[in-house]
C-alpha cells in the first residue's frame, strides 16, 4: 500500500476483484447466449464490432478498447470470422469488420439475458443510477491518468 494514497491501492484492489468478475459475467453470459469458448476480450470485441451498426477498422477497435497490441484484436477477429458471427470487407486499401446477422443474434440474446440477470438484479434506482454513471467518468479520467503514468514509466 501507497503511505500517500492508501485510497488508490484500495481502489487498484477493487479494479482486480472487478475485472476478474466482469470477465467472468461476460465470457458466461455469452456462453447462456449460445457462443461459447470465447475470451472476455472475444466477447467484447464482438460487442465493439456490433456498436452503433457501423463497420470498424482494426485500428478504431484498437483506439476505443485502448488496446495497443493490434495482434491481440486481430486474433479475436479472426476467431469470430471463424465462427461467422463478424465478417471483413475490403474497401480499396482499408479492410473493416461488420458483425453478422447470426452474430446479432447473439448479441440480442446477450441483451436479453444481460437484463434478466444483471440488470434485474442490480435494482438500480435514480440515485444508484448517477453513482454509476459518475464512476463511470471517473474511471475514464484514471484509466487516462493510468495511461500516462505507464508512458511514463516505459522511458525510465
Amino acid at each position: 500500500m501507497s503511505p500517500r494514497s492508501q485510497e488508490l491501492s484500495e481502489f487498484e484492489y477493487g479494479l482486480i476483484v472487478s475485472n476478474n468478475a466482469f470477465s467472468r459475467w461476460v465470457v458466461h453470459c455469452m456462453s447462456a447466449a449460445g457462443l461459447r469458448e470465447l475470451t472476455p476480450l472475444d466477447v467484447l470485441v464482438l460487442h465493439h464490432v456490433n456498436h452503433r451498426a457501423r463497420d470498424k477498422r482494426l485500428s478504431d477497435i484498437c483506439f476505443i478498447m485502448n488496446v495497443e497490441d493490434t495482434h491481440l484484436i486481430n486474433y479475436s477477429l479472426k476467431k469470430l470470422q471463424g465462427l461467422d458471427v463478424v465478417v471483413s470487407r475490403r474497401s480499396g486499401k482499408e479492410v473493416t469488420y461488420a458483425t453478422t446477422a447470426q452474430g446479432r443474434l447473439y448479441l440480442e440474446r446477450y441483451r436479453e439475458i444481460r437484463e434478466a440477470c444483471l440488470i434485474s438484479a442490480l435494482k438500480a434506482d435514480d440515485s444508484l443510477n448517477k453513482q454509476i454513471g459518475d464512476l463511470a467518468v471517473l474511471l475514464r479520467v484514471l484509466s487516462g491518468v493510468y495511461d500516462q503514468a505507464a508512458r511514463a514509466a516505459a522511458s525510465l
